[in-house]
């Protein structure tokens, strides 16, 4: 559903939150090695993610990524989805067809509405803290 770059850019602000949390920058290629990511990808998606204000990016010899701990409860997984992927997974056909629409629907138009509905509900009601905090406390894991 969501895009490789989603996926990782979720991966890594939840594992800068935890860094975040206990006062540490970090680096770019500890985020990669951490989510399992290639450097060089990790950083276009770091870079999408700091100029839609999600995360910091702090130059320099101390620099790295971080985020503001204000800001924590702020930060939904959709803004992370719709900086990375866009609006699409909350717009699009289910099979794909750009004709598709209340009026001209394609066969699975009103169970995928639902479901679009749900995953934006979803989306847009759950904090990068909660997953932080979930992850923390054992609960939930970010690489095998």
């Amino acid at each position: 559903m969501f895009s490789k770059a989603c996926e990782y850019a979720i991966r890594a602000t939840i594992y800068i939150v935890d860094k975040s949390t206990q006062q540490e920058r970090v680096s770019l290629k500890d985020i990669a090695q951490e989510i399992d990511s290639p450097v060089a990808f990790t950083a276009k998606i770091l870079q999408q993610l700091a100029n839609h204000g999600i995360i910091d990016s702090v130059k320099g010899k101390s620099g790295g990524y971080e985020i503001n701990a204000r800001q924590l409860k702020n930060i939904r997984l959709a803004d992370i989805v719709k900086a990375i992927d866009g609006e699409d997974v909350f717009t699009t056909c289910g099979l794909g067809l750009k004709a598709c629409s209340e009026e001209h629907p394609c066969p699975i138009h009103k169970k995928f509405k639902k479901i679009r509905v749900a995953l934006r509900d979803m989306l847009e009601n759950t904090s990068i803290q909660e997953l932080s905090v979930q992850s923390k406390k054992g609960l939930t894991f970010l690489k095998l």
